[in-house]
């Protein structure tokens, strides 16, 4: 089996560096928007729509999980303990969990394996699906449960009900801002509605997201024929530059859009208000040199150092950038640390769970300032 991996593995990956593509800009945007239409126009199919209170709605968001069957390629292993811990926060304090997509690795794992080798975790979210709490998002290395035959019935045997899974979800809010304009004329604040798109973020790839046949064939051939051979080929996930492009592409276009926040995981990246942590670093050393703080000036400096080892694009409009794009990062860094998005108490928050701190809040803003800076 070993020499039949090997002479295979070859020609496999050779044939995933030539199909495979960049990002495309225009078929990114193409299927963003005919899924955030498909949703609004027909609630329940693609996706759900689901009106919540400024103050009042709670929303965990975590993607990427990538449960697999705990051997040495399995990325989840080391984060189980902080996903299961932050779990049990949310269900005890009444959030509703949305479930971004790549939460089972079935490219590189059979279904049965991952059954097997998970059922705390299946557990721990069907406390969720028991309080109505649960929505389940497929995205590209879950594919299996928007194509799979026998989809539906896994589903049920690992939660004990019937489960849809679906390809996004639209929240839907009124939020309360202070009008600068209004304020001294006896209405000192208005009503408006902000909408959160979410979806895993894989659309517009041609691998995962274009016609039957190609969604046929990664579910059935590709997906088994990594597991065969054990080989996990570049993806937006591991990928340094095509992560930095498809985020800022996903950036354009909920730039493009009115009074939206958009919300995806699948590269792996933490993105807040637009600006992953390297950027927001690289902003906040323009200003400490703005304001001649030499002391800030060195320790943002050293702070960048640091991150640059492991990443050094950033966008080039850095400083100008609308907060109109938000991404998940993931629940399998190999440190076993996870982060996600929390949208509660009229704010949303980029959060990290470790096994040191517990939860961390990393960065956080008010939906009603957001929803300013948007227009």
């Amino acid at each position: 089996m070993g020499r039949f991996r090997t002479i295979l593995s070859k020609p496999v990956l050779w044939a995933a560096a030539k199909f495979s593509s960049k990002p495309n800009r225009e078929r990114i945007f193409e299927a963003l928007t005919r899924l955030s239409a498909s949703i609004m126009e027909h609630p329940g199919k693609r996706g759900l729509v689901i009106p919540f209170e400024h103050h009042a709605g709670k929303f965990i968001i975590f993607s990427d999980q990538h449960k697999g069957n705990r051997n040495g390629a399995d990325d989840f292993k080391q984060a189980e303990t902080n996903y299961l811990d932050a779990l049990n926060y949310y269900s005890s304090n009444d959030f509703c969990f949305i479930n971004l997509g790549d939460s089972e690795e079935l490219w590189e794992n059979s279904i049965w394996k991952v059954k097997k080798n998970n059922k705390a975790t299946f557990e721990a979210e069907k406390k969720f699906l028991a309080h109505n709490n649960y929505v389940k998002i497929f995205g590209n290395h879950d594919l299996y449960w928007d194509t799979g035959l026998w989809a539906y019935w896994h589903l049920k045997s690992m939660f004990g009900e019937k489960v849809k899974v679906y390809e996004g979800v639209i929240l839907k809010t009124l939020v309360r801002r202070q009008d600068p304009i209004a304020i001294g004329s006896g209405v000192d604040s208005l009503d408006s509605e902000l909408t959160i798109f979410l979806t895993h973020g894989h659309q517009g790839d041609a691998q995962s997201d274009g016609n039957w046949f190609s969604k046929f064939f990664v579910t059935y051939i590709w997906a088994p024929l990594q597991s065969l051979l054990r080989i996990n080929p570049n993806t937006p996930a591991y990928n340094n530059e095509k992560k930095t492009l498809h985020n800022h592409i996903m950036y354009e276009w909920a730039a493009e859009q009115k009074d939206v926040l958009l919300i995806t995981g699948h590269t792996h990246q933490p993105v807040f208000a637009s600006l992953t942590h390297l950027e927001r670093l690289y902003k906040q050393l323009q200003f400490a040199q703005q304001d001649k703080d030499e002391a800030a000036v060195k320790d943002v400096r050293t702070e960048i150092l640091k991150r640059e080892r492991k990443f050094t694009a950033v966008s080039v409009d850095y400083m100008n950038m609308k907060p109109s794009y938000f991404n998940t990062g993931c629940c399998c860094f190999r440190d076993g640390d996870i982060t996600g998005i929390e949208i509660a108490d009229g704010c949303i928050r980029l959060i990290k769970w470790s096994e040191a701190e517990g939860r961390e809040v990393l960065e956080e803003r008010e939906l009603g300032e957001l929803q300013m800076e948007l227009a």
